[in-house]
């Protein structure tokens, strides 16, 4: 069989292309330090390898949401410990305040300290994190959400809104607490409804307001808000907004829970003819109210005009701090139990990282050894080639001429 010129240098060219291309292939896996580069390397441990790659990338996005979910609830956390230690504050100096040795003087000089309390409580609930963002503003978080009016009453104009991160393939966390729930829903002590006392009140109170039965509760019927009056000791009256009778006794007693149209309000003290005071829906007390209402209770001075109601309102009021700290206390507890949360699937990342790394490596990782002696093999074989080729192509028969 004749082989032209042409063909014994192409045939010759593509055996020495093939060569080359195969040392450059052992070159590739050495560099890389991996096995399996292409599907074409195996195909089997090739999908595998995607699996693996696929969770792993999935880890990393993880843990970043992991990290930014860390340090916002963190930030809560410690916001409300700060506010807790407010509030115990403000709880030591009103229970100071109901001395009845202190002047007007020191009642003002204690009211001004509330309001430092008070300001300073406004800086936790206007806190920004890392973004410069409103932590306790909902979705609101360019917005500045706590704002001290004129009469010093503060207003909320955040929304309810909670962000959340995916920490995992099937959890969420939330990275915020909404202004509203953070400081402002703290349950009534009362219950339901809050009492407003006339000035004549002779010292009755009201321990607890409720609505007992929701089923017999008809605001629309018989619509709040509620007055009680006294016309003597034993007798008293309910009126609804409307101005309807709900409730008539004249032999009330002392701590007698009265009930009617599905509610339930517990009277202490000993009334007087005369004595009266509303009930108006309200089942939560904000902090900042409470606040108020206690730096308002010791601007009045030593000397009320109504010694009994101011007592009646002290006692109100140290039951709604308290409540507020309670509060406080949960949500920081709630803090707490999202970052418990947030421990706990970290460190699950993390033994699945290992996992996963270990396994990517079983099929991915290069035997240097063998690696080393099949680049070798390629270059012997390539080597060969060249030399054989460099021979032939020398050959003629004038040679033998």
């Amino acid at each position: 069989m004749r082989v032209s010129t042409a063909q014994f240098y192409y045939q010759n060219s593509q055996r020495l292309s093939e060569k080359q291309s195969g040392v450059n292939d052992q070159m590739k896996y050495i560099s890389s330090g991996k096995r399996v580069l292409t599907a074409k390397d195996d195909a089997v441990s090739y999908g595998t390898l995607v699996g693996y790659k696929d969770e792993l990338a999935n880890i990393e996005k993880y843990q970043k949401n992991i990290i930014q979910a860390e340090n916002r609830n963190q930030l809560q956390e410690n916001s409300f410990a700060n506010a807790e230690l407010l509030m115990q504050q403000l709880k030591q100096l009103f229970i100071q305040a109901n001395n009845g040795t202190l002047s007007d003087s020191d009642l003002s000089s204690l009211a001004d300290l509330g309001e430092d309390i008070q300001s300073q409580m406004l800086d936790i609930a206007n806190a920004k994190d890392e973004t410069g963002g409103y932590v306790f503003a909902g979705y609101q978080i360019d917005k500045k959400p706590f704002n001290l009016q004129p009469d010093n009453s503060v207003t909320y104009v955040g929304d309810n809104g909670k962000r959340e991160l995916q920490i995992a393939k099937s959890i969420l966390v939330e990275t915020n607490q909404p202004g509203d729930e953070a400081f402002q829903q703290v349950d009534n002590p009362i219950g339901d409804f809050s009492a407003t006392y006339v000035n004549n009140n002779s010292g009755i109170s009201v321990g607890r307001a409720v609505v007992a039965t929701p089923s017999a509760y008809d605001p629309l019927t018989n619509p709040p808000d509620y007055k009680f009056v006294f016309t003597s000791a034993t007798d008293l009256t309910v009126t609804d907004g409307g101005g309807a009778t709900v409730f008539t006794t004249a032999a009330y007693v002392p701590g007698q829970t009265v009930a009617f149209n599905g509610v339930e309000v517990q009277i202490s003290g000993n009334p007087l003819p005369g004595d009266e005071f509303d009930l108006t829906p309200d089942d939560s007390v904000g902090i900042f109210e409470t606040i108020k209402s206690a730096i308002d209770w010791m601007n009045v001075g030593a000397s009320p005009v109504n010694s009994q109601l101011h007592q009646v309102d002290y006692g109100e009021i140290l039951d709604q701090i308290e409540a507020g700290l309670n509060h406080i206390t949960t949500q920081r507890t709630e803090s707490g139990v999202r970052l418990k949360m947030i421990e706990t699937q970290k460190n699950n990342h993390l033994d699945s990282e290992l996992y996963l790394s270990q396994g990517q490596s079983q099929i991915e990782d290069l035997d240097f050894a063998k690696a080393i002696a099949a680049f070798e093999q390629s270059q012997v074989a390539l080597q060969a080639a060249q030399q054989t080729f460099i021979q032939i192509k020398g050959l003629s028969l004038f040679n033998y001429i």
